[in-house]
């Protein structure tokens, strides 16, 4: 991938060109093998339901297959040293030596492909960030990415190549000057958060369950940057339990306000969906109608700050059949300015296949159980949105959120009290 002139959308912020999706049947091949979590079906599921749906025929969609990112850009955040461990990783693996990268462990099992599954993915956020920062596509949607756990030198949490970090790296190189970063995961984008600790021109923002109860163990409100990036690096320890109305209300006391005071050129988001109810390793309990509003926020947002330019990962989510394929078909469609309404009901050939399709390849019982009939869970999302002053002292969640801005707000010039 060559350099890249800045981007050229129209004056009034609309996009440029069609929402540029990500997808090969290939990417699939980024799997640690049948038991474990993070199982490729749930792509699959997912692009399938979204073209039964319809999403991916419109007209303001254009699906296009990803190129393995080089090694050279890998290596934006990558040490060549890991990078050619990945690699060797099957080999090493047999002596024991592939632990020395995270590799190998329960978490990180060593497969086959696993370099260049992993740098198809890296290599599809890419051609995401770049077709959107060129100004081709206005939005750009990458579902098998979000990778956000993988560190310089280690593989972390499931992740390899640290996708969404390496394409910020190649906007920066590029010339963008501001690039903000939102991670609605239901576990703290510690990869990305530790990748530009100390840059002052990336801007993370991540709203997770407290690292207190959850992998992995950090982002908590004073791990807020350093040196000229003090302030950069924002986190919102969310604890167990928050539901919709929760959740919402922190992401509206925190985000908008940063967003807009920082006015980054290109938002990236990674849209885990580990935070629903029925996912098996997490304690959140959002609804995807919840989630599906988290979508239309920050792309609303990102119209908002940046000109309507977006790119979107996908992320964590185990629950492969009843709510991963439900959620990011909402973030496509949301992306390709056709979204659906969570009443909706799911096509019905879809629906009956879904369930055994995740038995068939995990060879196990379907995590969250069966199949919902409906894109949504049927649930009132309504909430309360944050207000000026520190909310209610009494309340774990706002006591979270009233931490984060008396953190972060003050190194941005901001009055924590003062509602925006």
């Amino acid at each position: 991938m060559g350099s890249a002139s800045r981007p050229n959308g129209s004056a009034d912020g609309g996009d440029p060109g069609p929402t540029l999706v990500m997808w090969d049947s290939e990417l699939a091949d980024y799997g640690f093998g049948r038991g474990h979590p993070l199982h490729p079906v749930r792509l699959e599921l997912t692009m399938d339901l979204a073209a039964r749906t319809g999403v991916l025929d419109d007209p303001q969609v254009a699906v296009r297959p990803p190129q393995l990112a080089t090694d050279d850009l890998i290596e934006l955040v990558h040490d060549p040293a890991y990078v050619q461990a990945v690699r060797q990783a099957p080999r090493y693996a047999a002596r024991g030596l592939a632990t020395m990268f995270g590799l190998g462990t329960p978490d990180n099992p060593v497969f086959e492909s696993m370099h260049t599954a992993a740098a198809r993915i890296t290599g599809g956020t890419l051609a995401a960030a770049e077709g959107v920062w060129t100004g081709r596509h206005g939005h750009a949607v990458a579902p098998a990415g979000g990778l956000h756990h993988a560190m310089r030198l280690a593989a972390s949490g499931f992740c390899v190549y640290n996708d969404p970090a390496v394409a910020i790296a190649w906007l920066l190189r590029n010339g963008a000057a501001r690039v903000a970063y939102v991670d609605v995961d239901v576990h703290h984008g510690d990869g990305v958060q530790t990748a530009f600790y100390d840059d002052p021109r990336v801007l993370t923002i991540s709203l997770h369950q407290s690292g207190r109860t959850l992998f992995p163990g950090t982002g908590f409100p004073d791990e807020s940057g350093t040196g000229e990036a003090s302030g950069m690096s924002v986190n919102v320890a969310l604890p167990p339990r928050t539901g919709d109305a929760g959740w919402l209300r922190a992401f509206s006391g925190v985000v908008p306000v940063l967003l807009r005071e920082f006015a980054p050129e290109i938002l990236v988001t990674q849209h885990g969906c580990d935070t629903h109810f029925l996912d098996p390793l997490g304690d959140l309990t959002l609804s995807v109608d919840g989630q599906r509003a988290s979508y239309q926020a920050l792309h609303d947002l990102a119209h908002d700050v940046c000109g309507g330019r977006w790119v979107a990962c996908g992320g964590g989510g185990y629950a492969l059949a009843s709510v991963v394929p439900r959620a990011w078909t909402h973030l496509l469609a949301i992306a390709g300015h056709v979204p659906l309404d969570c009443s909706r009901s799911l096509p019905q050939e879809w629906r009956h296949t879904a369930d055994a399709r995740v038995r068939e390849a995990t060879g196990a019982a379907v995590a969250g159980g069966p199949t919902p009939d409906r894109f949504g869970d049927g649930v009132d999302i309504a909430f309360h949105p944050w207000e000026a002053g520190e909310g209610d002292p009494d309340d774990p969640l706002d006591r979270a959120v009233a931490a984060t801005r008396r953190e972060i707000l003050p190194l941005h010039g901001l009055d924590p009290l003062v509602d925006r």
